[in-house]
């Protein structure tokens, strides 16, 4: 008897249980692309300018910029708030009808930028420490350091899909007037 009650029970949860509502399955099949590049090349001729533009060479790069990611359907421009950045992304943002979004690295809440970024390719344009160090913190490592001084022609590329990053650096020249 105590069996057979012990059984009837058994029956009894497992079918209640089994009648339970199954909690759907989300899968996450966003993909988010990232194109991080250092401002082109500043002029160096006063020391005491904190914002200087871009020489002619790197307005030259500038343009390079806008041909190499000319195929690529940027969805944002982000630039820091300043000159350089600007002057570097305003071919692309010219180029793509967009206009360019002023982030500061220092307050930048990382989640809502990406949030903010789903399902979208996104140019971030920013400097020697800045650059390697955003690309650093959406990929969860310390894999970049700064970049030299006298290097601008640095790419970086960030894939988000569905919650997995991955990442690559390119470098490329610019045969760009002096």
């Amino acid at each position: 008897m105590k069996v057979l009650k012990a059984l009837l029970i058994f029956v009894f949860v497992s079918g209640f249980l089994g009648c339970k509502e199954e909690q759907p399955i989300v899968i996450d099949d966003s993909i988010s692309t990232f194109y991080f590049i250092r401002h082109a090349e500043k002029d160096r001729s006063d020391p005491n300018n904190m914002d200087p533009e871009l020489t002619q060479k790197g307005l030259g790069r500038a343009m390079h910029w806008a041909e190499i990611l000319d195929e690529i359907p940027i969805d944002a421009v982000y630039t820091t708030d300043y000159e350089r950045t600007q002057m570097t992304a305003a071919p692309i943002a010219v180029k793509k009808n967009l206009t360019v979004q002023i982030y500061d690295p220092a307050i930048l809440d990382l989640e809502q930028f990406k949030e903010e970024n789903k399902n979208r390719n996104v140019l971030v344009v920013g400097h020697s420490d800045s650059t390697p160090d955003f690309v650093n913190k959406l990929i969860g490592q310390e894999k970049y350091d700064s970049i030299d001084d006298g290097q601008n022609g640095s790419l970086f590329i960030v894939e988000i899909v569905g919650g997995t990053t991955t990442d690559m650096r390119l470098n490329f020249n610019c045969n760009c007037p002096d």
